[in-house]
């Protein structure tokens, strides 16, 4: 939860630099009259707060504070260190990055710098240390933002050294880095930690050495979360008990984000989904999201009130689009709604980024009526839902490891060269979400014990420890699902000899000989019993139960008959294979069998494109529902009675919704 919130936060970032005084007090009426409570500052404005090398100028701040203070607006203190000044990037050229082309970039973009410059993270904490003593204790201070959407690799020589004292620590001697990474093939054997180099394009590196690649991206990982630990370690001097974060970018596959959320006091993040976006593939995000602390509440930083200019076509969100996906947010666990931008800038890349207050500077806009009449609606609701949590008894392992080692480190070796991870989770998650199952994303070394069903799909890299996790769960009498591409790796990308799924061959039942790749548009067929058929394509592993039983066959091509998923009875439960990429209805059929046998069911019974879910606090149950479908809409709410939380009308039984809208519902006890 966001420490001292007694309310939604709704608003965004505003940039009073780039505006007058009198605009600045124009805008403040506007953003009461839209319902705003927060602004975001100032997030790009480090040279304006360090205009040379330990200057600061905090006077036109400590005045739009003063106004944001007279105004009753609460403040997000972001550090202004995404975009460093021309004159640090002048005087100091080291912290410029080095890309993976090996090309030293010259100043101009921002997220532009090296994380491990060290003249870069001296300025960077110098400026957060004067701010949070400076701001402290302005009353309308509510919480801090440091930096923005981190992500940027960088390859100089600063990061090669760096590197090698990070591997060192973690292999102790050369001769272990040698062994645990198969040196001996192509003759990549070391003789000191000096010679490894950083994968870049310079050497080819990080195409055809998949352990050195997926060991950088980790090492990033823990350089970024340093970089930020630089800057918050500052704050917490003089700001010990105010929430810290930094936004994640919707682009979330560089930085291991269970491992980067430890350092957060509330996860962040930035939704800008494309128009053609399905809403399950926006609920899965925001529900990974949820998932990054164990449930815990989240915060939505950035969206757009209207289009996003840098999309390849910046479609306008049609009516009543804002207000959906804001309440998609807050449903599966977002304590804030706030938008990029408050005022449209008037030059720069982001100029036709939707904005509350466009260039046309009137409140009687479209998008102004839109995200007012969402105002409106928060400032009613309050703090009804606040810290809500929501209840799973499913979870899906989500692993940046396999991640970046099927989609980066690995994917020159692997026998099919088009992997998109997240867009076969998403599949899986899918099916949780057109059936409204309630679902939690976990990591690899996370505690299962409170869920029922596991779902583990292209769980490429598995330890044995994990293994054995993996197994105590399903013997214990719970289920797990897994797939093609489980268990091939251990954690340095070495296969795991004794035929996949390595060290869950046990537990699934089963031997993989071989894997097929399909051609682009070409297909298998999965056969069930009753001449129930579907396609495949992606990858067919032609594996041998040896526990298992067979629930599918391959319908054709030299191994048709053989099994293509299987069932093991493993202990006291259950475990599921599937050894191809199934079509979505293939999977839908298995998993909600599957959800039938483990008693897990929806909230309500609804009409298709009907999404609906749940929070609940120590004071209340809160239901959303949200009518995705352009044609009225059903949820039968059974004897179970609601109070509308906007309209205060009281709703049991059938219950239609309008085409594309969305209710809060209020559980009450009354009959």
């Amino acid at each position: 939860m966001i420490k001292g919130a007694s309310t939604i936060y709704y608003g965004g970032d505003y940039s009073p630099d780039q505006f007058d005084l009198e605009t600045i007090k124009k805008d403040i009426v506007s953003f009461r009259e839209a319902g705003i409570n927060m602004v975001t500052l100032p997030v790009f404005s480090w040279t304006k707060l360090e205009p040379e090398e330990g200057v600061y100028d905090f006077g036109w701040l400590d005045q739009a504070m003063d106004l944001f203070l007279e105004a009753g607006l609460k403040v997000c203190m972001a550090t202004p260190t995404a975009a460093q000044p021309a004159w640090l990037s002048h005087k100091y050229p080291e912290v410029l990055p080095v890309d993976q082309q090996g090309r030293k970039r010259t100043h101009g973009m921002r997220v532009f710098y090296c994380v491990n410059s060290a003249k870069y993270r001296e300025r960077a904490a110098a400026i957060a240390e004067a701010m949070a003593k400076r701001y402290c204790k302005y009353p309308n201070l509510a919480m801090w933002h440091v930096s923005n959407e981190y992500g940027t690799y960088c390859y100089c020589d600063t990061c090669r050294r760096k590197f090698h004292g990070w591997l060192q620590r973690k292999y102790q001697i050369i001769e272990n880095l040698n062994e645990k990474w198969n040196n001996t093939f192509w003759n990549k054997t070391y003789t000191d930690f000096a010679e490894i180099t950083v994968p870049s394009e310079t050497n080819d590196e990080f195409r055809f050495n998949p352990t050195l690649a997926l060991e950088y991206m980790r090492f990033m990982t823990d350089c970024t979360i340093e970089c930020f630990e630089n800057e918050a370690r500052a704050i917490r001097r003089y700001c010990p008990d105010m929430t810290i974060q930094t936004n994640i970018s919707g682009h979330i596959e560089n930085l291991d984000q269970f491992k980067m959320v430890k350092h957060m006091d509330i996860v962040s993040w930035d939704n800008y989904p494309k128009p053609s976006s399905e809403p399950g593939l926006v609920a899965m995000k925001h529900d990974l999201m949820r998932s990054l602390k164990q449930g815990a509440s989240f915060m939505m930083q950035e969206q757009s009130p209207n289009q996003q200019n840098w999309q390849p076509t910046s479609k306008l969100k049609r009516p009543g689009e804002v207000r959906m996906l804001s309440y998609q947010a807050l449903s599966r666990g977002a304590d804030a709604c706030l938008f990029f931008q408050l005022r449209q800038s008037v030059s720069g890349q982001e100029m036709y980024h939707g904005a509350v207050i466009s260039h046309a500077d009137r409140t009687d806009t479209r998008t102004f009526r839109e995200v007012a009449q969402l105002g409106q609606e928060l400032q009613k609701i309050g703090g009804l839902f606040l810290d809500g949590r929501t209840a799973a008894k499913s979870a899906i392992i989500f692993d940046w490891d396999s991640w970046w080692a099927l989609e980066k480190a690995s994917l020159n070796c692997l026998p099919y060269k088009k992997m998109d991870y997240l867009k076969k989770v998403y599949k899986f998650y899918k099916v949780f979400h057109k059936h409204n199952i309630p679902v939690d994303f976990v990591a690899k070394d996370a505690d299962f014990s409170q869920y029922s069903l596991l779902i583990a799909p292209y769980l490429y890299i598995v330890d044995e420890t994990v293994a054995e996790r993996l197994k105590s769960f399903t013997a214990s009498g719970k289920t797990l699902v897994g797939t093609v591409f489980t268990g091939v790796c251990d954690e340095q990308c070495k296969a795991v000899y004794g035929a996949y799924p390595g060290l869950l061959r046990d537990v699934f039942g089963l031997w993989s000989e071989e894997m097929d790749a399909l051609y682009e548009k070409e297909t298998n067929d999965i056969c069930f019993d009753g001449d129930i058929r579907f396609t495949c394509s992606f990858l067919c592993e032609l594996y041998h139960n040896t526990t298992a039983e067979t629930l599918a066959s391959y319908g054709k091509d030299f191994y048709a008959g053989m099994p293509v998923i299987s069932r093991n009875r493993y202990g006291e439960g259950t475990a599921y294979y599937i050894g191809t990429d199934p079509e979505f209805a293939c999977l839908e059929h298995l998993l909600t069998e599957i959800f039938e046998e483990t008693g897990i069911g929806p909230y309500y019974a609804a009409a298709e494109g009907v999404e609906i879910t749940c929070r609940q606090n120590q004071t209340a149950s809160i239901l959303f529902v949200l009518n995705w479908n352009k044609e009225e809409a059903w949820i039968d709410l059974l004897e179970d009675r609601y109070e509308n939380a906007v309209t205060e009308e009281i709703m049991t039984g059938h219950v239609t919704l309008k085409p594309y809208d969305a209710i809060v519902l209020k559980k009450t006890d009354e009959r």
